[in-house]
């Protein structure tokens, strides 16, 4: 048995409506149920969703407030008043801004832009930012990705004759902003059709107002923060992805141009993926340690050579950010190690001061990946004894609707289901610890503590090819709601597996089901190879690909998870360095089972003895005090019962076998019948025979070993045939009519080379069947 690294669950669909599907659209079986799966069942839905580019826009004035807003900015335009974009300082707040700025351009506002900096201001509007503005004569505050949060800074605009339109995306709270006009797709009221707009989403939407079109160069900008800022790609989300990286490829942005020539990818290569591991973590970079104007500036400047400087500058503060983000993640796990165990902590709360504010959010990621808790990671500031925190979750935890019950010691809290943002009081930390620990505790279970992995579908290899993995495409932009499909194979055995890499650190199979083959490679799992033992059937789960080389193109999968599900054997027999190989496999919940003291000694193993189990009969099993899950059979058994036994009694997922000794009776002639009848005719011609003397002789003459003739002799003693007396035998007068079984030391002879037959010297396979039998409670010995 292997485990998997995460819980593989499978999605539920109704597999009559995938046929229909495949048959009515000519799809395969796979995408229809990949389609199904994901709740597209009519072929209407199916259509759209595979057509996303043929898609139309939603009328952006069923937004609650836009024809308010869209009036009151003409009125501006008209008036000359200045206008001030307040945005955010991540992807989405910087395209969200870069949206609105050039859309309000277009028409011939007056707008300058306002990002707060994240160390000296914080999230969100603030009234030292509103004080400013109002100084500098503007008279339109328009949020972007931020504000629906602001009550105390919306009411602080009011006071300064300020009108504040806030458009936002972040859960609206139970009392909302008292602002000019807010546009939120679910703000009460609003019969807008699609309620997960990221923030970018919501400035489109306002610029598609303004302009009474949706351009594909605001699109490409609303592409970047729709992918960077993980909302659902469903819906128009989709429609932003797909259309908006149709538009990067094509966009003559410098900024764009200079930030992908940094990051050493080609334009029209420009994927879902570009966005979310290149362009999004860049622009994310500079609001992280810096300020993030210059990622603002990038995308609104026409000058190339100052799109290239201000590309490397965001490309430098983006290698500093990995370098700290790296230095932060090694301190949080040892703290966590050290101060917070995780039976204790179903939620983790660290902090410390010094930890830059900017970087938190990835912290608190990575230290979800490695323990699976909802993570809160703060940056502790002891003058004004307070901390700057974000959250991330894990599937199960709601964190906006926890944190929501914990408002009353949260002063800045915003946020969604998975991920938020906080500032709290020093005074309060150990009571949110305490009030989300129990909060987890009533809505988790310990399986909660499980990562998953959602399989879309169970596919045979027989369904897997070329134009399958070619029509999946159709399904792309993928991300959050719209992942990139997971596929399992269970049951294939092994053709081929080996070690790749420099380091030896990656694997490659070649996977076989009913005589179709299909390869598959598993980054970092190069050391899965010790825990698969040959003949195993393994299940895996990865994403099919294309594999090209040398003009060659054929289907492989990319192995995220692999799983034995049934016990494993290994076969160590024959191994000269036991003692080696055994520390090599050797590990908490593996026990060594060893049924002859002496072998202790002889396979020095004496530096061990914790894991031993010395077992010398069937009572020894009753004294097991746990079930370990691996078992090492060190050496060879009394009997074949016994192992039987211990197999039953433990039930243990693999089996180490070793089964060494230092006497073989396997290949040591056995004296047939004919050979007994001999020498028992001998020993009547002779009347004596003197065993120190003359055995060697005896052997050498007839061809025989030394040690036949010592065991026909013990037989016969014990069969009270012969007398022995200081190593002459003589036969006893009419003796009672025996068969040669009824010797213990016959049947001994007999049982061991059983024993050997079975365990030593059996093929792999002849093995594997004997224990199978075994595990089905079959043998009988």
């Amino acid at each position: 048995m292997l485990a998997s690294k995460t819980r593989w669950i499978e999605k539920q669909w109704n597999k009559e409506n995938a046929e229909i599907l495949a048959k009515t659209l000519s799809l395969s079986p796979i995408l229809a149920d990949l389609l199904v799966s994901r709740g597209i069942t009519t072929s209407e839905e199916a259509t759209k969703f595979l057509n996303i580019d043929e898609n139309d826009w939603h009328d952006p004035f069923l937004l609650h407030d836009m024809d308010r807003t869209v009036e009151r900015i003409k009125v501006a335009i008209e008036e000359g008043q200045k206008i001030l974009v307040f945005g955010d300082y991540d992807a989405d707040g910087v395209s969200s801004t870069t949206v609105l700025i050039r859309a309000l351009r277009e028409v011939g506002a007056n707008a300058s832009f306002y990002i707060p900096n994240r160390f000296t201001e914080g999230y969100g509007p603030n009234n030292e930012a509103f004080q400013w503005a109002k100084n500098e004569g503007y008279d339109l505050i328009i949020t972007v990705d931020t504000g629906i949060s602001a009550l105390r800074e919306a009411s602080f605009a009011k006071d300064l004759k300020i009108d504040l339109i806030i458009t936002d995306h972040h859960e609206p709270g139970p009392e909302l902003p008292d602002a000019y006009a807010i546009i939120h797709p679910k703000k009460p009221g609003s019969s807008y059709p699609f309620e997960e707009l990221a923030g970018v989403g919501v400035a489109l939407k306002v610029a598609h107002a303004l302009l009474g079109k949706c351009p594909d160069e605001y699109v490409g900008f609303a592409a970047i923060g729709t992918i960077a800022d993980l909302v659902p790609l469903h819906d128009e989300n989709r429609l932003i992805a797909s259309k908006g990286i149709q538009a990067l490829r094509n966009s003559v942005n410098p900024g764009l141009k200079a930030l992908l020539n940094v990051c050493g990818i080609s334009q029209k290569d420009i994927t879902e993926e570009t966005i979310g591991f290149s362009i999004g973590p860049r622009i994310n970079a500079a609001g992280r340690l810096d300020s993030a104007d210059p990622a603002v500036d990038l995308f609104l400047t026409e000058d190339e050579n100052v799109a290239m400087e201000i590309a490397n500058t965001i490309n430098a503060l983006n290698k500093e950010r990995q370098k700290i983000v790296n230095e932060m993640t090694e301190e949080a796990i040892k703290m966590v190690d050290e101060q917070y165990p995780l039976e204790e902590n179903p939620v983790l709360i660290i902090g410390k001061e010094g930890w830059n504010a900017g970087v938190i959010g990835i912290v608190a990621s990575r230290l979800v990946e490695k323990f699976y808790r909802p993570t809160i990671v703060l940056s502790l500031d002891s003058e004004k004894q307070e901390a700057k925190g974000s959250a991330r979750s894990i599937e199960g935890f709601d964190l906006f609707e926890n944190l929501s019950t914990c408002r009353d010691i949260l002063p800045h809290f915003g946020g969604h289901t998975m991920a938020a943002g906080m500032t709290i009081s020093y005074q309060y930390i150990e009571e949110l610890r305490e009030r989300l620990i129990r909060l987890a505790g009533e809505c988790l279970t310990p399986e909660d503590y499980t990562p998953i992995t959602k399989i879309d579908v169970e596919c045979e290899l027989e369904d897997i090819s070329i134009d399958t993995i070619e029509q999946l495409q159709s399904l792309s932009p993928f991300g959050v709601g719209n992942p990139k499909p997971k596929f399992a194979i269970s049951e294939a055995s092994i053709q081929q597996m080996k070690k790749i890499g420099q380091d030896q650190s990656h694997l490659k199979l070649m996977l076989e089901k009913s005589g179709v083959l299909l390869d598959g490679i598993a980054f970092g799992h190069g050391h899965v190879t010790q825990h698969i033992s040959p003949l195993s059937s393994i299940s895996v789960i990865g994403d099919l690909s294309i594999n090209e080389w040398n003009n060659h193109r054929k289907p492989q999968i990319m192995i995220e998870d692999i799983c034995v599900k049934e016990w494993q054997l290994f076969d160590f027999r024959g191994n000269k360095m036991v003692k080696k190989q055994i520390e090599s496999i050797l590990q908490d919940f593996h026990k060594i089972m060893i049924f002859n003291e002496d072998s202790i000694k002889e396979l020095h193993l004496q530096d061990l003895e914790e894991s031993i189990w010395l077992i010398r009969d069937e009572k020894d099993i009753d004294t097991f005090l746990s079930t370990p899950d691996y078992v090492v059979f060190a050496d060879m058994p009394p009997s074949l019962s016994l192992i039987e036994a211990i197999v039953k009694k433990l039930n243990p997922k693999r089996i180490y076998a070793f089964f060494n000794q230092s006497e073989t009776h396997f290949f040591n002639t056995i004296p047939t019948r004919e050979h007994f009848k001999w020498f028992y005719a001998f020993l009547a011609k002779n009347k004596e025979f003197d065993m120190k003397s003359s055995a060697e002789r005896l052997a050498k003459q007839r061809g025989w070993s030394k040690e036949s003739i010592q065991f026909m002799s013990k037989v016969f003693f014990e069969l009270e045939f012969v007398t022995i007396n200081n190593g002459i035998i003589s036969l006893t007068n009419q003796p009672k009519k025996r068969d040669l079984t009824d010797s213990r030391t016959y049947q001994q002879k007999q049982e061991q080379i059983e024993i050997e037959d079975v365990l030593m010297y059996s093929s792999y396979s002849q093995l594997k069947d004997w224990f199978d039998h075994v595990y089905k409670g079959l043998v009988t010995v």
